[in-house]
């Protein structure tokens, strides 16, 4: 019997914490309009048929026949063109609107990587693998300035956060069908890709309206905010610093990492179920993730998730074994996740509206900057000193970036819109045969001057006036009171004052 009421209240439990997980779903994706959701299932969409980024090495040597350093050229081209469309995608943001950025950074990725499935001259390749860069990363600035248009500003890290997630779970699809597809055709995941991304291009244009705000009479002129003046703004180029610190950390979990196993004498299976860890433990705790920290100090969180990931990244140093290769990568994954949406959240806060798609883009340039240096970096460090240096310089670096994110929000102001500070309340409207002083605040009492009966307008029966002797001053209640028999008596009281800190009432037409 104790057996089965265990069961029970085993299955109870379950019942219940299936219950409150989805209350949390629910309230985790409550609340946000319908235009996000649709540039969500965009990103979505465009992630799921991620395939060059993943398997243009494999591609270039494994079929082409090209050698390591040619894809390791193409490679460098392809972020190239990332970095150089980061700022002119942020200034097409900016002008052209969110909506057209988008349609035109869709389309012409859609068409080149097509394109780059076919050709086969190398100086073709790497040209196309320069256009697919920048047409793939044209799109960043424009998702994220539109996010903040469409998003109140109490919901941007919960929607960022949203947004991050499908990014990972898109890849984590992508990944696993990519491989598959690439043992048959590579040609068929270029042409998958395109379509997929065509996809994404006609729910924009179908289903997004233009989320640019409006230029407001009296403010500052959208031509005004150019690249100089993102260049000139301290406090965001602090930020933009730190972020390629961060991000130069987080590189290393695709160049360092796996050349480091390989050095140590580790398959590409070990470290595939090694880095396996981080996209799982993304879709997987990325929305309790953000239930917890999305009321939370932004300044805090940044600078916990620096140190996380430089000393998650440290302590790989001590790994001998794919299990504690697999611990670290939890360690720094929960940075990740805690990273991504607090930092794009804080990069709107100190944008301006009509400002947003250059800042963004610049924010964005800092980490296709990481992915060029990044490489060269490990490979430089690895080379002439050892991995264990590699990790010890991300630990390094990870608390240089978290003492730079301590002092930078000392200084950054904290952000209040409208939408978040209650409007001050105005008093109730004083009677309109008594309004008080102009400028005055509604006094607890009446003065005696003000029990006078207010004049009467046009067109209304004057009463005879009763004369109240009574003499000055008068207590406020008695004076109410004659003011209410003289009413009663002449049968014309109606909607005076009462004598009670300003309010109206209508004693007499209850009489």
């Amino acid at each position: 019997m104790c057996a089965c009421l265990f069961r029970h209240l085993h299955a109870g439990g379950f019942v219940v914490s299936i219950g409150r997980a989805g209350r949390a779903m629910r309230e985790t994706v409550s609340g946000l309009p319908p235009a996000f959701w649709w540039l969500w299932t965009s990103t979505l969409v465009n992630r799921l048929g991620g395939f060059v980024a993943t398997f243009m090495a494999l591609y270039l040597t494994l079929d082409r026949g090209y050698s390591a350093t040619y894809a390791g050229l193409v490679a460098a081209l392809h972020g190239l063109g990332g970095v150089l469309s980061s700022l002119g995608a942020g200034v097409m943001t900016d002008r052209l609107g969110r909506r057209p950025t988008l349609l035109i950074a869709q389309s012409s990725t859609a068409v080149s990587v097509a394109l780059l499935g076919f050709v086969r001259d190398p100086v073709a390749i790497a040209g196309v693998a320069f256009l697919v860069g920048m047409a793939s990363n044209a799109s960043r600035p424009a998702v994220q300035a539109m996010m903040a248009d469409i998003v109140r500003p109490e919901d941007r890290i919960r929607a960022f956060s949203l947004n991050y997630w499908a990014i990972n779970l898109g890849f984590a699809v992508s990944t696993m069908a990519a491989g598959f597809i690439a043992e048959h055709s590579y040609a068929a995941g270029f042409l998958l890709e395109a379509v997929m991304t065509m996809i994404c291009a006609i729910v924009v244009f179908v289903k997004l309206p233009e989320s640019k705000p409006v230029q407001v009479a009296g403010e500052e002129h959208e031509d005004s905010v150019g690249l100089g003046t993102v260049l000139r703004d301290g406090r965001f180029m602090a930020v933009v610093g730190l972020s390629f610190l961060v991000a130069l950390i987080f590189q290393q979990g695709a160049v360092g990492l796996p050349v480091a196993m390989g050095a140590a004498g580790f398959t590409p299976a070990d470290y595939g179920m090694a880095i396996a860890v981080n996209g799982v433990l993304i879709v997987v705790l990325q929305i309790p993730v953000t239930r917890f920290i999305e009321h939370r100090d932004p300044g805090r969180l940044l600078v916990v998730s620096a140190l996380l990931a430089g000393y998650g990244f440290g302590l790989t140093a001590f790994a001998g074994s794919v299990g504690v290769f697999a611990l670290t990568v939890c360690v720094w994954t929960l940075a990740e996740i805690v990273n991504a949406p607090t930092q794009t959240g804080l990069v709107v806060q100190l944008s301006p509206a009509h400002g947003r798609g250059r800042y963004q883009g610049m924010y964005t340039m800092s980490w296709a900057v990481a992915a060029l240096v990044a490489p060269l970096m490990s490979g430089l460090v690895i080379d002439r000193y050892g991995a264990e240096w590699l990790w010890g310089t991300c630990a390094v670096v990870g608390t240089v970036a978290g003492l730079g994110y301590a002092l930078l929000m000392r200084r950054l102001p904290t952000e209040t819109p409208a939408l978040t500070t209650p409007a001050p309340t105005t008093p109730a409207p004083a009677p309109a045969l008594a309004p008080p002083a102009p400028g005055d605040p509604a006094p607890a009492t009446l003065a005696p001057a003000d029990l006078a009966p207010a004049p009467v307008p046009a067109g209304v029966a004057v009463p005879v006036p009763v004369p109240v002797a009574v003499p000055v001053p008068v207590p406020v209640v008695e004076a109410s009171a004659a003011v209410d028999r003289a009413d009663t008596d002449t049968g014309a009281g109606k909607g005076r004052a009462s004598g009670r800190g300003g309010e109206g009432r209508s004693e007499a037409s209850a009489s």
